[in-house]
């Protein structure tokens, strides 16, 4: 076992913790027989014995703390690295999602199915790679993504199961590389592959499960099917994938797991087009996706996923592109009809929660809802990241922390999910790990321009504004038409002060026809030494509820402004509180 290995072990197993409580229990122990042995006319050598048996005592402690653990069911037995990599609780009903989100804020569903990072991958892990389109037309691409998906999303149900995120497996979309590389990139011990043919009516799927450390295939079958089946045969995967890897599935709990969620294929191949332009997540794209959802449901009024894809889609637009007035109430309409078709869909849950905690800023609320979320479906990174991103509001950062490194584990070649783990590093004022995390996500994607942003935040808040105007104006090159993120620019040029060149940007984001976040101007302000200027902007952005106020509390961005007594007064009215 390497030596960081063993560290975390050590932390695991709750190794350190126990080794700190014995030294304090025992130090007060000993000073209370220093008092009471004399008074008892006990012997000197008593003292000096009771101390040995004392330290004596310290190895026993740790010894049992490595092997056994006390919980409330009582002392158990301390799992291994690779069991405890896969284990979780089964999934909470509603009234102790409540009374966890009342209680301490500790994560009452966060599954174990993430492995550690540097571990060697759990036997029961598995990224699903894109299927091949092998029609003859080539045109159904969006049909053999649909098919990749709708397995990888019912194999994220499946407790005790890790599976790696839909975005780091499509990310060998189309590259020639051979199994071992891709499992390793993605901690995963197998890995599904497959093809799809569509001719008219007929179907025909190909599936292989793959064990990547020694190439050899632990169950392959072909399907030969009409192309109403194929909620069907997606499920016969799903199970036939479940049995290979020895997963204990529960037939009672989950009769299917993929279930036919319409029977208008029409709507289902709209609802599919739309998914295909939305993981794009480009605006024209996210646009014509909120086209293909709304003629789904011309075509199935009843169609649960279609109005989760709404609302996915108007949660990628807010902010950036659209205002949060106009995007988050239409996202949150769109998925609590989805709730009401279709209870179990985490997707929907995730929207609802983020809107509660983003727009609505109910943040107890958000949380039970995105803890639903993570219930519903343990390995669906997207509802751990909409959960870690509520619980810093919640005065939760060091569970945020951890919520969105479980977000990253389950999809490691995430950008954003990087990104944000250099965010709320950077939130932490752990200023060179924050750095250290932007520069991973870079290498991860060099037109992620989020990553220059967040290091450009870290290098002004240690005090190195030269570069971090350097990072602002790298990730200027980058960000399209997401016109807001010049406001950091402007900022860096304040405290530079270079004040002409900076309300030279100011001026031009306050003329811009497009949205731009009030929130980002306040703190250029705020460096100018603008005060009334920069609360105007705050007033603003609580008029539009913009999401970035729910880190005003603790984002670097806005510390220009904390010795003014309005500050507080926004933090309250947010209703955000300290860790």
């Amino acid at each position: 076992m390497k030596a960081r290995q063993f560290a975390r072990e050590l932390s695991r197993r709750k190794v350190v913790r126990v080794a700190m409580l014995y030294g304090v229990v025992a130090w007060v122990l000993i000073q209370l027989a220093d008092v009471i042995f004399p008074a008892l006319a006990l012997p000197d050598w008593t003292i000096r014995l009771f101390v040995i048996l004392a330290i004596m005592g310290l190895p026993l402690a740790l010894l049992l703390s490595w092997f056994f653990d006390l919980t409330p069911e009582g002392v158990t037995r301390t799992e291994s690295l690779d069991d405890a990599s896969t284990s979780s609780d089964p999934a909470p009903s509603a009234a102790s999602d409540t009374a966890t989100s009342a209680g301490t804020g500790a994560s009452a569903n966060s599954p174990q199915a993430a492995p550690v990072v540097g571990a060697a991958p759990s036997e029961k892990s598995i990224a699903v790679l894109p299927f091949v389109d092998m029609s003859e037309s080539g045109d159904s691409e969006y049909f053999s993504d649909g098919v990749t998906e709708e397995i990888l999303n019912a194999l994220t149900r499946v407790r005790h199961l890790h599976v790696a995120s839909r975005t780091s497996a499509f990310a060998f979309k189309g590259k020639d590389l051979d199994i071992r590389t891709m499992a390793d990139e993605l901690n995963v011990a197998t890995i599904l592959e497959g093809s799809v043919r569509k001719a008219g009516t007929r179907l025909r799927i190909t599936a292989q499960l793959i064990n990547a450390a020694d190439g050899y295939h632990l169950w392959s079958e072909t399907y030969d099917r009409e192309l109403e089946d194929v909620f069907e045969v997606q499920d016969e995967i799903a199970r036939s994938i479940v049995e290979a890897l020895k997963v204990q599935l529960d037939m009672r709990a989950t009769p299917h797991l993929v279930t036919q969620a319409t029977r208008n294929m029409d709507a289902y191949t709209l609802y599919l087009k739309g998914r295909y332009v939305y993981n794009k997540f480009r605006r024209e794209d996210l646009g014509q996706s909120l086209s293909f959802y709304e003629q789904a449901l011309v075509a199935d009024p009843g169609y649960a996923r279609a109005y989760a894809g709404i609302a996915d889609s108007w949660m990628s637009l807010a902010d950036d592109w659209y205002s949060p007035e106009e995007a988050y109430p239409k996202a949150k309409e769109a998925a609590e009809r989805a709730i009401q078709l279709d209870d179990s869909l985490a997707e929907a849950h995730t929207a609802v929660g983020k809107v509660l905690g983003w727009f609505e800023w109910d943040f107890q609320a958000a949380e039970l809802a995105l803890r639903r979320a993570v219930a519903r479906s343990p390995s669906y990174a997207e509802a751990h990241y909409g959960l870690a991103s509520v619980l810093p509001s919640n005065g939760n950062m060091e569970e945020g922390l951890a919520e969105i490194r479980e977000a990253l584990a389950l999809d490691p070649l995430s950008s954003e999910f990087s990104g944000w783990v250099a965010r709320f590093l950077l939130y932490s004022r752990r200023l060179e790990e924050a750095i250290e995390q932007c520069q991973e996500t870079i290498r991860l994607d060099p037109q992620y321009y989020y990553a220059h942003v967040r290091m450009g935040n870290a290098l002004l808040a240690m005090g190195k504004p030269e570069e971090a105007l350097s990072a602002f104006r790298e990730q200027a090159t980058r960000t399209g038409d997401v016109v807001s993120v010049r406001a950091y620019e402007a900022q860096a040029l304040a405290v530079l002060g270079r004040a002409e060149e900076a309300r030279e940007i100011l001026d031009a984001l306050e003329n811009e026809e497009r949205y731009v976040r009030p929130e980002f101007l306040a703190g250029a302000y705020g460096e100018l030494g603008d005060l009334d200027r920069a609360f105007e902007k705050l007033d603003e952005a609580l008029e539009a509820r913009s999401a970035g106020l729910v880190y005003l509390h603790i984002d670097p961005a806005y510390d220009s402004l904390h010795d003014d007594p309005r500050f507080e007064g926004i933090v309250s009215r947010v209703g955000l509180k300290s860790g």
